[in-house]
């Protein structure tokens, strides 16, 4: 009789670990959501926003493969433009700062929406763009931090949009997107 009552017990332990293993499971899965909506519901209500937030660095692994795509990308990018006769680390330091608003944006298309507009992901923009181009990395911030008074920069930045969802997708970015276009169409060369 206590064998059995002992069987009996270990069985009720073991299915209220598989059900305690389950509910975790379970919260796990929806936990970013409702974490990423209470952080949403926290920006708003404060009346005062800085131009960029400031949040905790990406995770490493996030952090690498968004640095990867950024650098094929800016890779790819600086390629193309080279081909088409404009070489950006030649180029004015304007055009340099396009190239900076273009890439911010393919970033922006690239990374979480949680992480988007971050000092961290400036960051790691500026680092890309003054190897590829050799403007400086507090110039490129700085570009980052002021694209609202530029239309040229806010047309670049919308051009690394569309370039880089596309290119997420297809492995390529449309003529119409790409960084020599953006900087073509909308700015003196």
């Amino acid at each position: 009789m206590i064998n059995g009552f002992v069987a009996f017990t270990q069985a009720g332990l073991l299915v209220l670990l598989a059900a305690l293993a389950w509910r975790m499971l379970m919260l796990s899965r929806h936990e970013p959501l409702s974490a990423h909506s209470r952080h949403q519901t926290a920006l708003k209500t404060h009346s005062e926003k800085p131009p960029l937030r400031k949040q905790k660095s990406p995770t490493s692994t996030n952090r690498t493969e968004l640095f990867t795509h950024l650098h094929i990308l800016a890779g790819l990018q600086e390629r193309d433009c080279r081909i088409s006769g404009l070489e950006l680390s030649q180029a004015p330091g304007s055009v340099r700062a396009y190239a900076a608003a273009w890439l911010y944006g393919a970033a922006c298309a690239l990374c979480g929406q949680s992480e988007r507009h971050s000092d961290a992901l400036a960051g790691l923009v500026a680092q890309i763009v003054s190897r590829r181009t050799g403007i400086r990395q507090a110039e490129a911030v700085q570009t980052i931090a002021t694209l609202t008074s530029c239309g040229v920069l806010l047309a670049c930045f919308r051009a690394g949009l569309e370039g880089a969802e596309y290119w997420h997708r297809h492995q390529y970015v449309q003529p119409q997107s790409s960084l020599y276009a953006a900087i073509t169409a909308n700015a003196l060369i």
